[in-house]
């Protein structure tokens, strides 16, 4: 991808970062709906979509080395979809039929919804939270007794599980997928205008397959502040950043700067 061969030298100045931009690579699945598309037919862009990053099952025969049952726990914390996903994919290699008497925690109302593909949802337990582990600080306080599995990947839940311990919680936290780099090598010798982040690990990703990467005149688009201090840590330039007062999403960031790069 987008060159080789690393120096803070060579990487580009704000002043002349506003060359003309036609073609964008998002590091993201593509979707069926994306105001990306109305920027792509509005400016005359090409806009490529590849997942920089895959999430990646533990095995039933992995998980087993645990020595530890799902079952084995009153209360479950979910963190995320892929969590939901793969803690019952793994309950049912393992034939295990969770109680109707587990109570499930969940981070978010979309979190919960998506338990729903799952369980009977009007006949289990279920407290929700709006975004973060101590929204969900009076539940946990209410059934402090309770014996919690928490799902995770291997980069671990740090924020969630720093909570449970400060709080003196039983708690378990247990691998159950991993989020890894995909592959990229396919395009290697491909240049891309703007590069488009939305993780620290799509960062990671990037030099996981392109040790040597230098930034030139590619411009870095980045959303949230992890992924502005990833870009910057590798000595890589941001130009164009989410959010923002003026811009709260990245399509709408991407278009301000377009009327600057790409003004006719």
């Amino acid at each position: 991808m987008a060159s080789k061969g690393t120096s803070t030298a060579q990487q580009p100045t704000q002043q002349d970062s506003f060359k003309k931009i036609k073609t964008i690579l998002v590091s993201q699945p593509k979707p069926e709906r994306s105001p990306y598309y109305d920027l792509e037919k509005k400016w005359g862009l090409t806009i490529d979509w590849r997942q920089f990053i895959h999430v990646e099952p533990v095995t039933e025969k992995e998980f087993r080395k645990n020595r530890i049952r799902p079952d084995e726990f009153t209360a479950v914390i979910f963190t995320s979809k892929n969590a939901i996903e793969h803690f019952f994919r793994l309950c049912e290699d393992m034939r295990i039929q969770m109680s109707q008497d587990t109570k499930y925690f969940c981070l978010s109302e979309a979190i919960a919804n998506y338990l729903q593909k799952f369980i009977v949802y009007r006949k289990r337990k279920v407290f929700v939270g709006k975004r973060r582990i101590d929204d969900l600080n009076n539940y946990f306080t209410k059934h402090s007794k309770e014996k919690f599995i928490l799902p995770c990947s291997n980069l671990g839940a740090k924020d969630v599980v720093n909570y449970l311990e400060k709080k003196g919680l039983d708690f378990q936290d247990l691998m159950m997928y991993r989020t890894v780099a995909s592959d990229l090598s396919d395009l290697e010798d491909v240049t891309y205008d703007v590069l488009i982040f939305f993780s620290p690990l799509g960062i990671d990703s990037l030099y996981e397959n392109f040790p040597t990467f230098e930034q030139k005149d590619t411009r870095m688009a980045v959303f949230g502040n992890s992924t502005a201090k990833a870009v910057t840590d590798r000595n890589l330039m941001i130009n164009i950043k989410a959010p923002a007062p003026e811009s709260p999403s990245m399509s709408m960031a991407l278009e301000n700067y377009l009327q600057k790069s790409n003004k006719k």
